[in-house]
C-alpha cells in the first residue's frame, strides 16, 4: 500500500462518513477547526479507519498527537509499515 493509496482511502472515509467536500481534504487541514469534527465524531472516525485499513488505533498512544489530516496519513503509513501491510 502506497502513501497515495492511504491518502485516497483516508479522504474517502472523511467524504463518506462526514460528508466533507474533497476540496477541504488537505494535509494541513485541522481535524477540529477546519473539518468541523467534534469529540463524538472522533469515535466514529477511529472505527471507520480501523475498518477501512484493518488496523487497531485505540490502543496506540501516538493517536493523541494527531491534529491534522496529514498527521492521520502519516500515522496510518507508520502503522501499516509496522505490521507489514
Amino acid at each position: 500500500m502506497t502513501e497515495q493509496d492511504i491518502i485516497k482511502m483516508v479522504n474517502e472515509v472523511f467524504a463518506d462518513s462526514f460528508e466533507i467536500e474533497k476540496g477541504k481534504l488537505k494535509p494541513e487541514a485541522n481535524i477540529f477547526n477546519d473539518l468541523g469534527l467534534d469529540s463524538l465524531d472522533i469515535v466514529d472516525l477511529v472505527v471507520a479507519l480501523q475498518k477501512k485499513f484493518g488496523i487497531t488505533i485505540r490502543s496506540d498512544e501516538r493517536v493523541r498527537n494527531i491534529r491534522t489530516l496529514g498527521d492521520i496519513y502519516q500515522f496510518i503509513l507508520i502503522i501499516k509499515k509496522e505490521i507489514g501491510k
